[in-house]
């Protein structure tokens, strides 16, 4: 049994990590923090237990993360079974505030998994996602990943796999909207097609539509939008009293110029097989923006902001 000043300094030792894979697993920093602090506990109620013979921990890193996988897919099955819904309208108070709290900290980690990441992350199931962020970003071996989800080691294969394929965008996609985890109801699906080669100048468009409005640069988005450009949006996309459809590309521009704000919390990301863009602050998706391109010009662009329009998107990783 470590003494406590002791055992308290190897934790430390591995909290930056354990934040990380907590971080990765729950998308909001203050569940991050509740979870390695809820490991640090049962550490400590373990350690105290060996020394009345229970049980011993042999390797402590290991140890630490196979906890903090439990503690963050047991949250993750109580927001699902509570339909905890982070998809558009207001952002939660508890991710808001975690992002007043430390907006530096909250950007950096952002930024260091990826803001369209932790969007994807939040369609895979409670399972899927641990399986995927342990084995994929933190290289735990299947066999290990098994006893944390409940599953054999060739069924977690399959569990990451499948999660694999939906962060990538190269599975199977449903044409109507997705069926709960649980439902094993079929439905008729088909694959996205969109290439690397035949996105590339789409892409190139919605990158630079997306550095001008983050810049408020009017001139640049003159550049990328079509003279006769239309954008319509949901109304809780709006302020108060906005239209739901502008026309031209004088009024887009000044209007995106206004909404700059939001740009800062956006990322390119493959919405239903093309690239897009997504709006997320603390990582939760609140909006999205599907667009149309036409000779290397921007023809139209909607904006989604209804919950149920917003889980009905099929949203993946675009690759580098």
């Amino acid at each position: 049994m470590d003494e406590p000043a002791e055992l308290a300094d190897r934790f430390e030792a591995q909290r930056g990590r354990l934040r990380g894979v907590a971080y990765r697993m729950l998308g909001s920093l203050a569940e991050a923090d509740d979870a390695v602090q809820e490991t640090w506990l049962r550490l400590a109620r373990t350690d105290a237990g060996a020394a009345d013979g229970g049980e011993r921990i042999e390797s402590l890193p290991a140890w630490l993360t196979t906890v903090v996988s439990r503690v963050c897919l047991d949250m993750l099955r109580t927001r699902a079974s509570r339909r905890e819904d982070f998809v558009g309208g207001q952002v939660p108070d508890h991710i808001a505030a975690a992002e007043a709290h430390s907006p530096e900290e909250e950007a950096l980690l952002i930024e260091s998994v990826g803001r369209a990441l932790l969007v994807v992350l939040d369609t895979l199931t409670p399972a899927e996602r641990v399986a995927f962020v342990l084995h994929d970003s933190f290289a735990v071996p299947f066999d290990r990943i098994a006893p944390i989800v409940e599953r054999s080691t060739a069924a977690t294969k399959k569990l990451a796999s499948r999660a694999r394929g939906k962060v990538r965008g190269t599975q199977a996609t449903s044409t109507t909207p997705a069926t709960p985890a649980t439902s094993t109801t079929s439905t008729t699906s088909t694959t996205s097609t969109t290439s690397t080669t035949e996105s590339a100048p789409h892409r190139h468009v919605v990158e630079a539509f997306l550095a001008a409005a983050r810049g408020g640069d009017l001139d640049a988005l003159l550049a990328v939008l079509a003279p006769d450009v239309v954008r319509r949006a949901d109304p809780a996309a709006l302020p108060l009293g906005a239209a739901t459809e502008i026309h031209g590309a004088a009024a887009v521009a000044r209007e995106t110029v206004l909404l700059t704000r939001n740009a800062q919390h956006a990322a390119l990301a493959l919405i239903n097989g093309a690239p897009g863009i997504v709006v997320a602050p603390g990582g939760r998706l609140l909006l999205a923006l599907t667009l149309t391109v036409d000779s290397g010009r921007i023809t139209s662009y909607e904006v989604i902001a209804a919950p149920a329009r917003l889980r009905e998107l099929n949203l993946a990783v675009l690759p580098e």
